[in-house]
């Protein structure tokens, strides 16, 4: 799914002459040398970064130019929230039956799934309108450095419950940290550098304006 379908959309989009945007993962890198740029090594810890990483090269080997926009964890509007890593926390907010270990020491990006959105159609318009060369490797992220419980922390404020049912995981999880990388932040720089929005709306503040409307 990661690698050999967006091969095969890269080969069409190719034939037809569309314009194709793969979406990657920050997962791509290690977490050991943040912030990242465009063109540094990617080293994926896990089989997610790797399928990922492997479907970008797939691409550019059918298509280079199309462009690659690598984010971090996304949130935001969703038909339920397994859908999103940070969603889900609502989940583990509300189940005061089910006492947890929470991550609090990788740094995590929320980028909501709007301003994602706002980036793809400015980069196309860039593109398809303005005849800019869009083409390889862009980064886009939310700036708000967070950690899961902090989250957490988050959610039970907006949503005036308790979370003394969850404890912050302090220490580095050594299993998690062979699987996750603990700070793959991304530069933006190449985006700013072709006049593309780079602004984030502000994690909580949204947050606060929309998870009732979806929880009650």
């Amino acid at each position: 799914l990661n690698v050999e379908t967006p091969k095969r959309l890269g080969t069409l989009c190719k034939e037809k002459g569309i314009m194709l945007i793969y979406i990657s993962t920050d997962y791509v890198f290690d977490g050991t040398s943040p912030p990242y740029e465009v063109d540094d090594k990617p080293h994926p810890l896990q089989f997610y970064g790797e399928t990922k990483l492997a479907g970008e090269e797939a691409v550019k080997s059918v298509y280079p130019e199309a462009a690659i926009l690598r984010v971090p964890i996304l949130y935001g509007r969703t038909e339920y929230n397994g859908e999103s890593a940070i969603n889900i926390l609502i989940d583990v907010v509300l189940n005061h039956s089910k006492p947890a270990t929470v991550d609090n020491v990788a740094a995590r990006y929320p980028t909501n799934v709007e301003d994602v959105a706002r980036v793809l159609k400015d980069l196309s318009v860039a593109k398809l309108k303005e005849g800019k060369d869009i083409k390889g490797i862009y980064h886009f992220t939310g700036q708000e450095c967070i950690t899961k419980y902090q989250v957490c922390e988050i959610f039970g404020s907006i949503l005036n419950v308790p979370i003394d049912h969850l404890a912050p995981q302090n220490t580095v999880d050594k299993a998690a940290s062979v699987s996750r990388p603990e700070n793959s932040h991304l530069s933006v720089k190449r985006l700013e550098e072709s006049n593309i929005d780079t602004s984030f709306v502000n994690f909580a503040k949204w947050c606060s304006q929309n998870l009732g409307l979806q929880n009650n």
